[in-house]
This record gives structure tokens, sequence and C-alpha cells, in this order.
């Protein structure tokens, strides 16, 4: 339920929910302490910076604790006095009510769980193993709360003569769903159960996602010399270098891992054995065995999964899960995957074949048999292919994406050419990490839109992979405007060094801020409609889109520029980028279908048919092959003892970025038939989707921008698919 009570804590809960304890009983928390709390902790009370920006610099750990035990049995009072009402239920006292609740309690975990995702520590994720259960139970305790789902019915049942408009119509009937998806209905006994399941989800979650930070930092790869980083650049190898001395490695060299199957050295290093140590270091975490193994975590969550959702009336947790998306059905899904499948490897097999050409050609110059290609040997190879094929390789581009100038002059430059809106940096206000970037957003006519927080660099203490999240959601009914940020992982190169991007890299700073985009330019009543609170399978469709002006010719040629000359980029190296546009996306497809079939085999099978832990990854093998998707130079993006996405809201959902890329392809061909990037294009796309947030059906909103249904046609030729 994503009323203020769970503006925060929905997202990081899922649907793991748990039995009550202190911390969802107001009298479990004498009032002399709840008093002694509230004073100087920041979190009791709306922040007095701009637009309610977080007291970061006020806010310690010790005090989110007391915040949360406070904020639950506040909320429990306020839901107390709704279902008790004695007077009829009506929409103001009632949905409205259930809107305006848990104030306190969602300040506190919307700031926490941002910071445990962005820069967490012992202190914290000790908290969030604590909390996570009880705030399971918490929920449980509210949408299981027979008085109070009784008015909501009382209410759906006559949504059409409340005298609503259509988002409040909507709001009636996403309450309604929502507390029987939560178990309203069931009987006492089954409610029972499901806050057991919902308890156990909750804590397990947690410890995943510890275990996998945990082993991304632990399984750091340690070189004895510079000689077995050949290939790296000298700000590379210092980085290399400085991170083994943070580790007490003094005169070794530390390469540290992100939370995918490939890692960026596997680009460049020219030693093999190199290459494959990093590979496995990554490919095995989460399944060797040690503290940090997941396996027995996996082989439960989808036991209690698969059974919580035969509780619910389901036959498996795909099937709940997709019915609130825009998929709808496992089937819908199974049949866009599997039509996707079968070109996306033979792509890959095309590839291969050039890369293991090109493999045999440098091995016979060098006068040594040649090699098999390997999963380790891709992106190296990959890399000579692209450079034979289109003249160029990353180390060309990388001296023109300096960081700060492809934000403010690529990123916000396109936001501004397209809908008018403006950025002015700010160093006033308070960071929760000094390598964060603060900016105020300005509407085209001057009024300030929302605060934009920048936080780029990749650290132990921050999970991996890119995101947005929002600190303060826009509605009209609490009179809010939005304060967003953007995380990437880039690592952070030795002091006084320039940050230098590759085109992914530069490619996932328009993604991210297409989802700062769908949250600034949120123009809706209800809090539970805000920015991006939409279908699974819809959210990644904005920032898809906002890819596009990366190498828009007039948004490129205003931020390729040589970091230390200013030149241009020159307009060959430009048109080579667009040329090599659609290369190795055999590779980039096949390992992204690896994981998003993945994710559907696990949720589509009965809790009868989960196997044990020492049978997990043979699950996964057989599934990658049942699918067609087992190729192996092309491992999945992610395997299963760490794809975070599938512990968390993406469980069953994984495809959603392909979906989505379904209603992006069509968006970008609409884009380009009108014109392409003009302001009247960019206020259609403004206030026909990116406004609306989830206020009405999702594709109901792709169909008011576009005017016509989604077709498959616009991604098979982005993704390069439609060649025999």
């Amino acid at each position: 339920m994503r009323t203020g009570l769970y503006l925060a804590i929905a997202a990081v809960l899922g649907l793991g929910l748990a039995a009550c304890d202190r911390a969802t009983d107001p009298s479990a928390t004498p009032a002399g302490e709840q008093a002694a709390a509230t004073q100087d902790n920041p979190l009791f009370v709306a922040s007095d910076l701009p637009l309610q920006y977080p007291r970061f610099d006020l806010i310690r750990d010790e005090h989110f604790a007391p915040a949360f035990d406070a904020g639950m049995a506040e909320a429990l009072r306020e839901i107390e006095a709704i279902a008790d009402n004695s007077e009829p239920p009506t929409f103001e006292n009632t949905i409205l009510a259930l809107e305006n609740s848990g104030r306190l309690l969602e300040r506190a975990t919307t700031v926490f769980f941002n910071l445990v995702g962005a820069d967490t520590n012992d202190t914290r994720r000790k908290i969030q193993a604590e909390y996570s259960p009880r705030f399971a139970a918490h929920r449980d305790a509210i949408m299981l709360n027979p008085k109070l789902f009784a008015r909501i019915q009382a209410l759906y049942d006559k949504r059409d003569s409340l005298g609503l408009d259509a988002e409040g119509v909507r709001l009636v009937e996403r309450y309604y769903t929502d507390f029987v998806r939560a178990g309203a209905k069931l009987s006492d006994a089954d409610k029972e159960r499901l806050k057991e399941l919902n308890a156990e989800l909750a804590r397990l979650g947690t410890q995943f996602d510890q275990n996998v930070l945990n082993e991304v930092n632990a399984s750091a790869v340690v070189f004895d010399s510079a000689e077995e980083l050949a290939g790296a650049t000298e700000a590379q190898i210092a980085a290399a270098a400085e991170e083994a001395k943070k580790r007490g490695l003094d005169g070794k060299y530390v390469i540290t891992l992100l939370n995918t199957t490939g890692q960026p050295p596997l680009a460049w290093l020219e030693n093999r054995e190199s290459r494959r140590r990093i590979f496995e270091a990554s490919v095995s975490r989460g399944s060797r065995g040690n503290e940090f193994d997941n396996t027995a975590i996996i082989s439960r969550v989808m036991k209690l999964r698969a059974e919580r959702a035969r509780l619910l009336g389901y036959p498996d947790h795909a099937t709940y899960a997709l019915e609130e998306a825009t998929a709808r059905t496992p089937q819908a899904v199974n049949e866009m995957l599997r039509k996707l499948a079968p070109a996306a490897v033979a792509n890959a097999r095309r590839e291969a074949a050039d890369l293991q050409k090109m493999i045999d050609q440098e091995q016979a110059a060098r006068g040594e048999p040649s090699f098999q290609l390997e999963p380790w040997d891709w992106a190296f190879y990959a890399e000579k292919v692209r450079k034979a094929r289109y003249d160029f390789d990353e180390s060309q581009l990388k001296p023109y994406f300096e960081l700060k100038n492809v934000l403010e002059n690529g990123v916000f430059y396109a936001a501004n050419q397209l809908y008018g809106i403006s950025f002015k940096e700010r160093t006033d206000l308070p960071k929760y990490h000094p390598d964060t970037w603060v900016y105020d957003v300005f509407d085209a006519d001057g009024s300030q839109l929302a605060i934009f927080i920048f936080d780029p660099y990749a650290r132990p203490s921050k999970r991996g992979g890119a995101w947005m999240n929002s600190y303060v959601s826009q509605s009209k009914l609490r009179g809010t405007r939005p304060v967003v940020a953007n995380h990437l992982n880039i690592p952070k190169p030795p002091a006084g060094q320039p940050t230098l991007l590759t085109w992914d890299e530069v490619t996932t700073a328009f993604h991210e801020f297409g989802h700062a985009l769908h949250g600034m330019f949120s123009d809706v009543t209800y809090p539970y409609f805000a920015g991006t609170r939409v279908p699974r399978d819809f959210v990644e469709f904005p920032s898809q889109v906002n890819e596009m002006w990366a190498d828009w010719p007039s948004i490129l040629a205003n931020y390729a520029k040589h970091h230390e000359t200013g030149e241009p980029m020159p307009q060959a190296l430009l048109d080579k980028v667009l040329a090599a546009s659609k290369f190795n996306q055999g590779f980039a497809t096949t390992e992204y279908l690896g994981a998003a079939m993945l994710d559907q085999r696990w949720h589509q099978i009965g809790a009868e048919q989960v196997p044990e832990a020492d049978g997990v990854m043979k699950f996964e093998a057989e599934a990658l092959a049942a699918d067609g998707i087992a190729y192996p130079p092309v491992p999945p993006r992610y395997r299963t003892p760490y794809f975070s996405h599938i512990m968390g809201g993406y469980a069953a959902g994984y495809y959603a970025y392909i979906w989505s890329e379904i209603l992006d392809a069509n968006t970008q061909a609409w884009m380009r038939a009108n014109g392409g990037l003009k302001r009247e294009n960019g206020d259609r796309f403004r206030a026909t989707l990116l406004s609306r947030g989830g206020s009405k059906d999702a594709l109901g909103l792709f169909r008011d921008f576009a005017g016509h249904e989604p077709r498959i046609e616009p991604l098979l030729e982005k993704r390069g698919l439609t060649a025999n």
C-alpha cells in the first residue's frame, strides 16, 4: 500500500510483512521515553529547509529507532481512529485520512532506506535487520484490519456515486485492490500464517541484500604487480593502488567489483589470466559456501513466496505479481521473452564468431596457438572488433566525457531544450556524503520545480547499480514539491584526476535522469500516485526514452568536448559513435534475457518444485537451457545468488526493462517522426504522461501520448534483432 504510511517502506519491503511486537504497540514505548526521544531529533518534524529537503546535517543514526517506534505508534493511533470512526465512511474520513496518515514514519523511513542504499554502515545494517520484520508486522496490522477494510469496501462498492473525479475514483479502487491483495479477505487462521510468511521474508530479504554488499566488497581481486594490470591507464592503476592501501595492502593493487556479472576491467585488461580471475570472482559470488552464501536464502524465499501466492489464491508468485503490471500474465511475459531470445542468441553467436576470428588472427600473428572465446574474453575483444570496424574504441571517447560536463551540458541541457527547465547548483544545503552535488530545478516560467541530488561515485558503503529515489514526493493534497536523487556507481579517480566516463556510463546518466524527470514533473493530487509510482513494467519506460538524447547530434555536440582543450569531439568520431549504436547488441540482449528468464522460472513454480540450497545452481543451469538462452560465452547479467532485483521490488518483474523498452522504442519513433528535440514534443510527453504518475492506467497514458497501441517492431529495429 502506498499511502503516506508506505511511500518509503513499500519499495523496501515489497510484500514482506510480520508478527507484531513492541514496535507496533503504542503502549510498548513509555511516554517518558517518547518525549525524551523527540528532543533534538530532526526526524520528528518536517524539515525547515527548502522543499523539506532533509536535515542531513542534524540526522544521526541514533535518531532512527526512536522515530521508527514513535512513528509506528502514531500511525496505528491514526488508523484506529479511522477504523473506529462512528460516522459512516466517506472519501474524506477514510481514504483521505489514510493518505495523510503516518507522516512521521514516512519521513524517517524515507531518509533511512535511501541512506541504506547510498551510504550504509554497520549501525544502519543492524537497524535495518532489526526493523524490517517490524515494519512488515506494522503493515500487516493495518492491511489486515477488518474494520478498516470494511470501510474501504463500502466506499469501493459505491465509488461511482461519490461525486469524485477520475483520480479520486481510481484512488478508492487502488486502496481496495491493495487491501485484497494483502490478504484482507482471508480467514483469521490464514491471516496469521500470512503474517508469519511476511515476517520471515522481510528478514531474509535484508540478509540477502547485506550478503550481496558484503561479498562485493570481500571479493575484490588483489594483484601483486602493475604488470598484471597491463592495458589500464595510469589513473586506473593509481586507483587500484589506492584501494589496496585502504585495505592495508601497500604495494599491491586491488580491483573492486560491481554487482553485475560483467566487470568494467574485462574490457581493458590485456592479461588473460587477470581477466579470468576477475570474472570468476564475480560469477561465483553468493554460492561459494562461505558466510555470504545466498543459496539457502534463495531456496527459502522462493518457497515462502510460492506458499504466500497460493494462500492468496494464485498458482504462483509470478501470477500474483503480474496481475498488477501492464503485462497482466506470466504467459504474456513468456511469449515476449521467448520471441526475443532466439534472435538475441543468434546475434550473439554471430558476434562471437567475429570475436573468435579476431582472437585467431592475433594469436597467429604472435606465432602462438589460439584459444576458445570465454566469457572473460568477450568485452576485451569486443572493444578490438569495435575499433577495427568503426575505427574507434572507448579510450578515444572518454577524454570527451568529463562527468560534470556530461551532467550539466548534456543531461541538463537536453532537459532544457525539450522541457524548458533550468538548473543552478547550490552549496548551502547539507549533504549525506561529500561526493554529492545538489541543484535547484526551475520550471520554464522561473518557478522552482524541484531539488535534485546527484550521487555519482561508487564506494564500499553504496549498493551496486544505478537508481533514482525520492526524498519528498509531489502532492497537491499536501502542497509538496519533489526532492529527488540519482545514484550511479562510477569509479572515483585519484584526487586531482578528472572523472572520464565510458559511453555506457554516459547513457546511464541520461537514463537515471529520465526517472528523475518522472518524479520532478509529477502533478497529481494524491501522494499515492506521485511520480514513479506506476507499474514496475512501466516505470523504466520514461527513463529509457531519455537515453535517446545522449547521442542526439545537437546534444552530443554540446557536451562531447575534450576535458583539457575544450575542443569538440571530431565529427568523424561522432559519426562513428552513432554508427556503432547497435554494435554488440546480441551480447547485451542475451545477457539481459538470461536474467529476465531466470526470474520468471523461479517465480512460476510452486513451493514443492523449489530446490534446496544445494540444487539452486543446477536449477539455474537447467532453466537457462530450457529457455534456449544458455550460451556459455554470454552468462546472465545477474546470476541467482547476487540477483538483488528479484529479492526486492523486481521479483517476477525483471522483464520490465525490455517490456518498457517496447514503449520506449515506439516513443522514440514518434519523437523522430515529429521533429525530435522540440519543446512541443517535450511538452506533450510531460502533459500526457510524465506529469500523470499513476493517476491513470499506464497503457492508457502511453496511448494518450502516442495515439496507438504499442508495437514490437520498433524494439526489434532498435536492438538490431531484425537481421537474418
